[in-house]
């Protein structure tokens, strides 16, 4: 892997929209798996209700992890895709955060390029 700014990010990228192809065949796997779980009602209710649980103690956590050191966005988004697997406005909420932190990454890389040109416009008066 090159070692140029942006690399990895564009690397992570690729693999992220390779990884959420419908195609794939752990995907298939899980389709198959919810459409015979959507055929027996009680265990439908207590697999949402799973769902529901894990999701929320997830996102929950996560949360709590932020302003921690280590991998709080990480588990919200984790906890936000277990929710989106049922529930739609999980599903509306997980891509809004991702709009809203790309900005955020985006607003972030620019400050540090104009505060490093003008770190070294200072140098070059000096």
């Amino acid at each position: 892997m090159t070692t140029e700014p942006g690399s990895l990010e564009l690397a992570v990228r690729t693999e992220i929209a390779a990884a959420e192809k419908p195609d794939r065949p752990i995907r298939r796997m899980l389709r198959r798996a919810r459409a015979w779980v959507s055929r027996h009602p009680r265990l439908e209710l207590a697999y949402r209700i799973a769902v529901a649980v894990v999701g929320g103690v997830l996102t929950v956590g996560g949360l709590v992890l932020v302003p921690l050191p280590g991998p709080g966005w990480l588990v919200v988004f984790l906890g936000l895709a277990v929710l989106g697997t049922e529930f739609h406005w999980a599903r509306r909420i997980s891509a809004w955060l991702k709009r809203m932190l790309d900005r955020f990454w985006t607003w972030w890389r620019a400050r540090r390029a104009r505060n490093a040109a003008a770190k070294a416009d200072r140098k070059v008066a000096a």
